[in-house]
């Protein structure tokens, strides 16, 4: 076991009951605060944010040997350059730190008046400088559900879905923090196919469920990442909020797939969990037949037991769970689709982007895209303020969380949460 998640272990920093960011978790952002506005990287514990670069220069972590200045940067990624290994050392040095009967940190009280910051006194930002955004497709349920929609049910699978991780290159200079808020997008849509498109607003907005994974170490062009050495390119994942202009995209996607539908905006957690934070969470997946090619065959548990869900807040209103779902009923592991994506020869880099694509369970509160909860617009989902949803409003506010439970202990991700304003 990897000792920074014994459950056993207790913090001198209070840390509320059912809290996401307990010592056993330590997620990494990046920060800012009144007393000093230089965004820069922090950990959260409890209702804090640990300083990182108040402790590397005040030498706590001098037997790191870390870069200088690795904890003064506006995002990860030279924190994520350095690999798991690194990674894995300096959290455990951090549990160190943080632990009830540690005295470094806790009786130096300069020391933690400065490393110590208030959430609600923290500006959290964009995590990652991020260059490069794949959004896959990989859960069954998701993509059964959209195939029985708008084609055969017999056939709602495409041929290649069981044998490959279906995925597609996104537009990562429209990937926003959480708390950004985003403005309705307008495109061509073609409401009556008797009809020529018009222009306008996206009539049906919706939001879709998606974990992502975070890459650490670059590859060179014409180098493939193995399947059972993908997760040490992994650093950490993010709650992924990949919104869908679907009006748009049944006008547009064909032959290419999606573009304006997509591309307008993706909301994420502004904390990254390690994958070392989520070992406790470690689940067989689905069974995977026919037999994957052997490129992709992982032995072992590569799936996560994550807790999903989505809440709708109405303007002026208070807001309402639509959706629980999990990681667990992904079909694909992250390792596949990083050996997937690699296969071909194409290059990675640090701080990389891979989403799930839409995570849905078997059972309809389960779905995780308005599509499917109100079932193209035939259900729809009753708000607390008496008002109904097919699709997402102006004005309203989306939120979703995550977390693994395990050991009386909940590790989280935080949440990710977007106002949607009118079209400009």
């Amino acid at each position: 076991m990897i000792e920074a998640n014994n459950p056993a272990l207790k913090s001198w920093v209070a840390v509320p009951a059912q809290s996401h960011f307990p010592i056993q978790n330590l997620p990494f952002g990046i920060f800012s605060s009144p007393n000093c506005p230089g965004k820069r990287v922090g950990v959260a514990i409890g209702q804090h944010v640990l300083d990182l670069d108040v402790l590397h220069t005040r030498g706590f972590l001098r037997s790191l040997d870390l870069p200088p200045g690795t904890c003064a940067q506006p995002s990860l990624n030279a924190l994520m350059a350095l690999g798991r290994p690194q990674a894995r050392k300096l959290r455990q040095r951090l549990s160190e730190l943080l632990r009830h009967d540690n005295t470094e940190l806790q009786q130096d009280a300069e020391a933690c008046q400065q490393a110590l910051v208030p959430m609600e006194q923290a500006t959290l930002h964009m995590p990652m400088a991020i260059g490069d955004y794949t959004d896959f497709y990989s859960s069954m349920e998701h993509a059964t559900n959209v195939g029985t929609m708008f084609r055969d049910p017999k056939n709602a699978l495409l041929p290649n879905w069981k044998h490959l991780p279906v995925g597609y290159h996104g537009r990562a200079s429209s990937i926003i923090v959480s708390g950004t808020p985003i403005h309705r997008p307008q495109g061509q849509t073609r409401p009556d196919d008797a009809a020529p498109p018009v222009f306008g607003p996206t009539r049906l907005l919706d939001f879709e469920l998606e974990m992502a994974f975070v890459t650490c170490q670059a590859t060179a062009l014409g180098q493939s990442v193995p399947v059972a050495q993908a997760e040490e390119h992994i650093w950490g994942m993010v709650i992924f909020n990949d919104w869908s202009a679907r009006d748009i995209q049944k006008w547009e996607y064909v032959p290419l797939g999606p573009f304006l539908a997509k591309s307008f905006a993706s909301s994420i957690s502004p904390w990254v969990v390690t994958l070392d934070a989520l070992e406790p969470f470690r689940v067989q997946g689905p069974k995977q037949d026919p037999a994957v090619l052997p490129y992709l065959q992982q032995p072992g548990a590569g799936h996560f037991d994550i807790a999903l869900e989505v809440a709708i807040q109405p303007q002026n209103s208070t807001e309402h769970v639509v959706c629980q779902s999990n990681t667990k009923y992904l079909y694909w592991t992250m390792a596949q689709q990083l050996a997937h994506q690699t296969v071909n020869g194409c290059n990675i880099n640090v701080a990389d982007v891979y989403a799930s694509g839409t995570i849905s369970g078997p059972e309809p509160h389960q779905y995780g895209s308005m599509l499917e909860l109100s079932w193209r617009g035939t259900r729809p989902i009753s708000m607390p303020n008496g008002t109904e949803r097919k699709f997402v409003q102006d004005h309203d506010t989306v939120t979703m969380r995550a977390w693994g439970q395990h050991n009386g202990l909940r590790i989280g991700f935080g949440q990710v949460s977007t106002q949607v304003l009118p079209a400009l």
